[in-house]
């Protein structure tokens, strides 16, 4: 019989999430789990099925929720993607905390998860969506075609995701705003045009 979700399932969810990120998924156990909701142990699988399945439920309700919005995304003008898509990755995070984290460091686990076929699923749906945006703006001479977009998309992805470790929104500089940031960086570069070739010198 299905259980309706409950104020008690938020705080497990919510709870084990952040002993996720902290600890990792094989660091945390049931016991420090419910010491964190205020339980017995056994009281948690009246909610959940096991620890994996809190897990499970974590990364999956994220990673659906992105693919939602980069679905969005593509529905933009093809000029404005990828700020959108750097935007949109920064709200998920938000919208899902600690989840990012989780999904990024918990890599082997993730394996031995039930919903693991999705998972994985997800994150190659997620992989084409960044390829097919930046291939675009390199057709486009938007982007520079003497970078392969593999290493565009490796470095863009990773300092949107590991963003999150170091970057703390405030009222001058919201997530939006972080995002034009990043994007102006990773397009327009960082020099300040004052006698210096934007790709340095030649060696």
């Amino acid at each position: 019989m299905h259980m309706e979700w409950s104020d008690r399932h938020t705080l497990i969810f919510e709870t084990a999430a952040e002993l996720f990120a902290a600890k990792g998924i094989a660091g945390t156990s049931v016991r420090d789990i419910a010491d964190g909701v205020g339980v017995l142990s056994g009281s948690l699988y009246h909610y959940f099925a096991s620890k994996d399945a809190i897990a499970d439920a974590i990364i999956t309700r994220y990673l659906d929720d992105l693919q939602r919005r980069y679905a969005e995304v593509l529905q933009l003008p093809e000029e404005e993607r990828l700020r959108a898509l750097v935007h949109q990755s920064l709200l998920a995070s938000e919208a899902n905390p600690h989840a990012s984290e989780i999904y990024q460091n918990n890599a082997t686990y993730m394996k031995n998860l039930a919903g693991y076929p999705m998972i994985r699923d997800a994150a190659k749906v997620s992989r084409r969506v960044w390829m097919q945006i930046i291939e675009d703006g390199v057709a486009s001479d938007r982007f520079r075609s003497d970078l392969p977009p593999e290493t565009i998309y490796g470095l863009l992805r990773d300092a949107v995701w590991l963003s999150q470790r170091w970057f703390t929104p405030t009222p001058e500089v919201d997530r939006s705003v972080f995002a034009d940031q990043l994007v102006s960086v990773f397009v327009d570069g960082i020099g300040s045009g004052m006698g210096k070739s934007p790709r340095g010198p030649r060696r």
